[in-house]
């Protein structure tokens, strides 16, 4: 029997025409979704995704995450980077998560009781690694849809590892994600690798709702003229050669990361940011 013959759905890509008959995995793509813990409710489900890392996907989850809060959503924010788990730190959350034999309790943050799960959340000492394969962390992310409790999420955030890798395949097959924000940066190299998690997601049949271009300019602060230091913007060429729309515009601000270094994005009020965030947000209604 050859390899093919012998996939999983951890590794399926859904390419049965490079599988034998007796495919392990050659079934319907439905049967892969995951089933959410019994006492969860979630209305949607929007994974934020980034070809590369470095770009600020991250911040980019955490400031809809904030924005939606502010309008009066409940929301929770799925931390599917394991190897790299910064959201806690962004809402300044130390503790523990808890659970019992059949759950696990999302931690809330402090002013707009945002629901979190992260690895970091159950770890001993948040700095040590996550020295773990590809399988186990794919079945981290799994468990943390399906056995963590979400309850009376109105939107859930999955914060996705950067790369089309083992974990974003995992949740494109498990979560039922009801379509992904791509977050890029203005450089050539970045929007090419953009293009390549678009064509991911179009091979899963998941919705790209659209782009968000982060780090798109720095504003002078003696004259306020928008000085874009990664060069000329690419968004906009990109989202028309995929019918994307370009959700929001994010310039450059220290503060932002002085925030988030602080565990206090849920008090962040450059208002140019939030009024793009705002307008992403919108979009995606």
């Amino acid at each position: 029997m050859s390899d093919t013959e012998n996939q999983t759905p951890e590794n399926c890509t859904h390419d049965c025409s490079s599988c034998g008959a007796s495919c392990s995995s050659r079934h319907d793509p439905a049967d892969l979704i995951a089933t959410p813990h019994e006492g969860s409710l979630i209305k949607n489900v929007i994974g934020v995704l980034s070809g590369k890392g470095g770009v600020g996907k991250s911040a980019v989850t955490e400031l809809l995450a904030v924005r939606l809060a502010a309008a009066g959503y409940h929301v929770g924010i799925l931390d599917a980077d394991i190897t790299g788990p910064s959201i806690p730190k962004a809402f300044g959350l130390t503790e523990r998560a808890v659970g019992d034999e059949t759950t696990i309790y999302p931690v809330q943050t402090r002013s707009m009781n945002i629901d979190v799960m992260s690895i970091n959340l159950l770890l001993d000492n948040p700095s040590d690694p996550v020295v773990w394969r590809g399988a186990l962390i794919g079945g981290t992310v799994r468990q943390f849809y399906t056995d963590v409790l979400w309850k009376d999420i109105d939107y859930l955030l999955v914060d996705m590892p950067p790369g089309t890798g083992d974990v974003a395949l995992t949740v494109f097959q498990s979560i039922p994600l009801d379509g992904i924000v791509v977050v890029t940066t203005p450089q050539d190299l970045v929007s090419m690798i953009v293009g390549k998690a678009i064509k991911m997601a179009g091979l899963m049949n998941i919705p790209v709702l659209g782009l968000v271009e982060n780090m798109s300019y720095v504003e002078c602060p003696d004259c306020g003229k928008k000085l874009e230091i990664f060069g000329e913007s690419k968004v906009d060429a990109v989202a028309e050669e995929y019918d994307l729309p370009v959700l929001a515009k994010l310039p450059i601000d220290p503060n932002l990361t002085s925030a988030v270094d602080v565990g206090a994005i849920e008090s962040y009020s450059n208002e140019t940011v939030l009024s793009e965030i705002d307008r992403a947000i919108d979009k995606l209604k």
